[in-house]
């Protein structure tokens, strides 16, 4: 009985905590869908009285969103698969392969996660100056692709679990350093590189600083930086900034919904480990 009680306690505050964390973006969509005036209605309603669907249209037509859509994706997927791709990599020479200051390297991808972002972007910002490469997607590419500390250590977590003897039998049948990562490693740790890609993705796709200091061009504008440009000088439309924010947030949802499986089996592997 006890045991019932504590049970049915728990998934009642479950349920809360998904509850509180749903309606942020519940009441997100009811903006979405209400006219300027009802946005401010007093007392507040999660269900418009008129469901004003034109505002995504507009949204879509107010601003060239679909270019903003193509150029978030575009940098989404090239800075995903290399950040996924260097972080797999790194993890696997830093977990496996011995040799003489592997510890001090990996140190110093520790320390690089608590430097501050906005540090590295202000040296990286004149650099990206003298090569004329401001106001271009290339920057940000150079930027972002290679730089996961926290994948690195994510990734090197993983294969550092990985038995010794998988790696020594790959030796023994002749197989070279890069076959034994991409035929043997990376199988083994596809939960891990599938949750990495997701949070990575997400990041990428919602990032705003970096675009914003080496973007000018709107043409070559993402999707953040878009909705940064519904608010006005003075007013601000928040029907159209929420109707643009659910259209943008679609496609981390389709990713995850895809995805979700390997996030759990990671979820459940480091768990294990633990």
């Amino acid at each position: 009985m006890k045991r019932r009680m504590y049970t049915l306690g728990v998934q009642i505050i479950l349920i809360i905590m998904a509850a509180l964390a749903l309606f942020p973006f519940l009441w997100m969509i009811s903006t979405s869908l209400k006219g300027s005036e009802e946005a401010f209605a007093y007392p507040p309603k999660l269900i418009p009285e008129v469901f004003h669907w034109e505002n995504y249209k507009e949204a879509m037509t107010a601003l060239p969103f679909g270019k903003a859509y193509l150029n978030s994706f575009k940098l989404a997927v090239i800075n995903v698969t290399g950040q996924v791709l260097t972080s797999a990599m790194a993890g696997y020479a830093l977990g496996k392969l011995k040799f003489r200051g592997s510890n001090q390297i990996f140190g110093g991808f520790i320390a690089v996660m608590m430097v501050p972002y906005t540090v590295i972007s202000i040296p990286l910002f004149l650099i990206f100056s003298q090569f004329n490469l401001i106001d271009t997607h290339l920057s940000i590419i150079l930027m972002t692709a290679a730089y996961m500390p926290m994948g690195v250590f994510l990734c090197r977590q993983f294969i550092m679990a990985l038995p010794d003897e998988l790696i020594e039998a790959g030796i023994i049948d002749g197989a070279n350093y890069g076959s034994i990562f991409f035929r043997i490693v990376v199988p083994l740790v596809k939960p891990a590189l599938a949750s990495l890609a997701i949070f990575s993705f997400m990041w990428n796709w919602n990032s705003f600083y970096t675009p914003l200091i080496f973007l000018n061009s709107q043409d070559k504008f993402t999707v953040p930086l878009l909705l940064n440009m519904f608010k006005g000088k003075y007013t601000v439309d928040w029907s159209l900034i929420m109707a643009a924010s659910t259209i943008a947030v679609i496609p981390v949802l389709v990713v995850y919904m895809f995805a979700q499986k390997y996030i759990i089996e990671g979820i459940t592997i480091t768990g294990m480990k633990s």
